[in-house]
């Protein structure tokens, strides 16, 4: 094992790298690259009143890619031993060309890239006991807000992922990445029947999270949340305003705008942002980012997983599309640098475009004056899940906690509603953004199989029309 001045993780020596690259290579091919990993992790369920599941584990293994024209070849091997990355070696370069070629050497430059994230209290070195202690002051925390919670699940989840990239380019780089997640759902049962409530938070930090984060705070939120639902009424429908809250509404832009902002979809014209660049996409008070060096965010990191050093990217800047997010090999055929967002779930896995933290910038509006001026709408504290179609940007999210705007106020919270609307429109129809930016809770973004860990956040914001699907007549 080795390491290097910064303490990035070099888990595999250069020359066993630069000897698997010279193999990959050995057939004439383009692009080699090698990408290492080795993740340990542990979670915990407290559910009904006791631990239901106490898990680790730890995965390793090296992706071998080689590209040849438009042809890529990969394989992965959990034998990280010379013959074993050669074996995968040439089963990538098999895969990408057969046959032919001379042999061309592979020298690695000195390792470099940017440091890790700092970490104060590695999760492994922090008793069992200790993480099981926190579950159960949460879990006591949300059944003490009411006697009419009657379930409640608490979970906690921490992973140290460890990566090292070479490729036939020279670079040789890696990082460190911790990662932090705690979790409470809670279930309220009233006269209209159960309601669910939840609060999570998630951050690449070490278990010093704690120190800041209340654990008992939190599951008296997610306890209240489902009790207010309790009261709720069914949500109206129709096209009206709609009013985000900070933090809530990140998931909308990440899904609506995000996915169609990525260079793989946009090639295959699966993006309705395609050949837009240069062009008025959203009113001129939205700025929309994707920024992976978000200190102690869940989706940040030092280096992506093709190596490329962690950027923020400004996509839409006043309302102008102005770039798509890029990984290495796309962006190489288009001449031009990556964006850093070159991520993949494993392993196993080839990389992939994807989003790290995507969030709408702020605004100078004030928040309440943003309610006030909104005579009747609909006001969303948080979003549930959802679904997008890229090519047109059509959308529908759930939403989990939401009240009505009645008279320039919030009254009755609202149940059993849906947003339904088109991720451009929607962009177009903004009208106003406050300055109270918030991160929202932290999320795993689903693409081809494969999900890696993001964040996104807003500050409130209005938009002027979207449909609410409700049930109320």
């Amino acid at each position: 094992m080795h390491a290097d001045n910064d303490g990035a993780p070099l888990m595999l020596a250069p020359d066993v790298l630069s000897e698997t690259l010279t193999t990959a290579m050995a057939t004439g091919a383009e692009f080699a690259e090698v990408f290492v990993e080795d993740r340990r992790s542990i979670s915990a369920l407290f559910d009904d009143g006791r631990v239901e599941e106490l898990t680790s584990g730890r995965d390793r293994g090296a992706g071998l890619r080689v590209v040849v024209g438009d042809t890529t070849g990969f394989a992965h091997t959990a034998d990280l031993s010379p013959s074993g990355l050669r074996s995968a070696a040439e089963a990538a370069a098999a895969a990408a060309r057969g046959g032919g070629g001379g042999v061309r050497q592979v020298v690695l430059d000195q390792h470099t890239g940017p440091a890790p994230g700092p970490v104060e209290i590695m999760p492994g070195d922090v008793p069992k006991a200790r993480k099981v202690a926190l579950l159960e002051r949460a879990d006591s925390a949300a059944r003490g807000s009411d006697g009419a919670v009657t379930q409640v699940a608490v979970r906690y989840a921490d992973s140290h992922r460890r990566i090292q990239v070479a490729n036939s380019d020279g670079l040789l780089t890696g990082d460190r990445q911790v990662r932090t997640l705690f979790s409470v759902s809670c279930v309220a049962s009233g006269d209209m029947g159960m309601q669910t409530g939840r609060e999570s938070i998630g951050h690449t930090l070490g278990f010093e999270v704690f120190d800041e984060v209340d654990v008992e705070d939190l599951a008296r939120r997610a306890a209240g949340r489902a009790l207010l639902k309790l009261e709720a009424v069914p949500a109206p429908s129709g096209e009206m305003p709609v009013v985000i809250g900070p933090g809530g509404g990140g998931v909308l832009f990440h899904e609506a705008c995000g996915h169609g902002l990525e260079a793989d979809l946009v090639a295959k014209s699966a993006s309705v942002f395609a050949g837009r660049c240069g062009e008025v996409v959203a009113a001129p008070i939205v700025t929309l980012v994707d920024d992976g060096t978000m200190p102690g965010e869940w989706g940040r990191y030092a280096i992506d997983d093709e190596g490329r050093p962690a950027q923020r990217n400004v996509l839409i800047n006043e309302g102008v599309l102005t770039d798509y997010m890029w990984d290495h090999l796309r962006a190489r055929r288009e001449g031009r640098a990556s964006s850093g967002n070159g991520r993949r779930q494993g392993y196993r896995h080839l990389p992939m475009v994807r989003m790290t933290n995507t969030y709408l910038g702020v605004g100078d509006a004030d928040p309440d004056e943003i309610i006030a001026d909104t005579t009747h709408g609909v006001y969303v504290a948080q979003l549930g899940g959802g679904q997008v179609n890229t090519a047109t940007g059509d959308f529908v999210f759930g939403m989990t906690e939401a009240y009505m705007i009645e008279d320039g106020r919030l009254t009755n919270p609202i149940r059993d509603g849906n947003l339904i609307g088109n991720g451009p429109q929607t962009l177009l129809d903004i009208d106003a953004i406050a300055g109270d930016f918030a991160m929202g809770s932290p999320g795993t973004c689903g693409k081809d199989g494969q999900g890696v860990p993001v964040g996104d956040g807003t500050p409130t914001l209005r938009v002027t029309r979207l449909t609410v699907g409700g049930t109320a007549a």
